[in-house]
């Protein structure tokens, strides 16, 4: 006969799977009540969140003023102002090339479309200049239609604009203070916190700050990794504005999946209407290339090594703040899930059972 089933075991493993089914569901609210708490707040956390990642990028040139001897606010103010500069130079370094050579990239823009609309004319499309100017027709009147939506769109762009404003100078002050008064940071948390805690924090707070400078370094080289490769090859096809363009290209590589986009439109563009179609393609299948190995061999690795992190779980974490958060949740998917792996890296320390001593023949027994 078949062994059958022991009631007390079977009792036993429901009560367990029913406690922790209501445990996952608790610490599941818990972090929904977290989430929602943050969206609340996200006016303030996001200009936070840009301060840390400006000061992890500036806080090595402010600690080593700091080690010659200059005062905290000084050494602050001079890295404030040094990186305003370095801002300044790259919006110049990208507009003053482009103003320059706005009048060719405007003939060149009007040859492409001349040379689009008799392309278009001959086989196999064949369309001709009455049903082009049919079609142009038909634009305009459907933007007179939705002139109301388009007011809407404008508005709300308008509003992003002046948030972003509002959030970068939010958070230069931010940097500004954290620059001045970081390392004083910790031990004012230590004399805050009470217990155990006023030890745990502070150590899972340093760990958390390594982590974050790890993830901006990390993303700064592969931005500077991107800039260069697609640079050499606009360089050898002979593209105008190279620098400005690998510079946007480098700029961009903070922005996960949009700013990647956005310079490769504007690289691709530039060739399109300067170099022509073969050469707009070429520069397609060059930042095509690249940004496929950046995302899907560089980065996860680099961020891998950095972070602690295995490349697959970089890359599902990436995928999953996109999901949820859109452009944010992608910057913010990877030091969040760095984060994490810091805090239950420390958990486990801690829950860590001590391992037993291990008796050595010959050693000497306490009496």
């Amino acid at each position: 006969m078949p062994a059958s089933l022991s009631p007390t075991k079977t009792a036993a493993a429901l009560r367990t799977s029913a406690r922790v089914s209501v445990e996952l569901l608790l610490v599941l609210i818990a972090a929904s009540v977290a989430l929602w708490l943050l969206g609340r707040m996200w006016s303030v956390v996001w200009p936070l969140i840009v301060g840390l990642f400006l000061t992890t990028l500036t806080w090595p040139l402010a600690r080593l003023l700091r080690r010659w001897g200059w005062p905290p606010a000084l050494a602050a103010s001079v890295v404030t102002v040094m990186f305003l500069l370095v801002v300044t130079g790259i919006v110049a370094l990208i507009a003053v090339p482009v103003a320059s050579q706005s009048g060719e990239l405007a003939d060149g823009v009007v040859a492409g479309i001349q040379r689009l609309r008799e392309w278009a004319a001959g086989p196999p499309l064949n369309i001709g200049d009455d049903q082009i100017t049919g079609a142009l027709d038909t634009a305009v009147a459907r933007i007179q239609d939705s002139i109301g939506s388009m007011v809407t769109a404008v508005v709300a762009g308008v509003s992003t604009v002046v948030n972003g404003v509002v959030t970068a100078v939010l958070a230069l002050f931010l940097m500004f203070f954290f620059l001045k008064d970081g390392p004083r940071f910790l031990p004012w948390l230590t004399r805050q916190l009470p217990g155990r805690l006023a030890t745990d924090v502070p150590i899972v707070a340093a760990r958390s700050w390594e982590t974050l400078g790890a993830f901006v370094r990390s993303q700064a080289f592969v931005g500077l990794l991107d800039a260069v490769l697609i640079g050499i090859g606009l360089w050898i096809l002979k593209v105008p504005l190279v620098l400005p363009l690998a510079v946007l290209t480098f700029v961009s590589a903070f922005v996960p999946i949009v700013g990647a986009l956005f310079a490769g439109l504007v690289a691709v563009l530039i060739a399109l209407v300067s170099n022509g179609l073969t050469d707009a393609l070429i520069v397609l299948g060059i930042i095509v290339v690249v940004q496929q190995l950046e995302g899907n061999v560089f980065q996860p690795m680099i961020q891998s090594r950095g972070l602690g992190l295995h490349a697959a779980v970089v890359l599902l974490a990436v995928a999953l703040g996109g999901s949820l958060a859109g452009i944010v949740g992608s910057l913010l998917a990877v030091p969040a899930a760095a984060l994490i792996a810091v805090v239950w890296n420390y958990v486990r320390e801690q829950l860590r059972e001590p391992e037993a001593e291990e008796s050595h023949p010959g050693a000497a027994v306490p009496s």
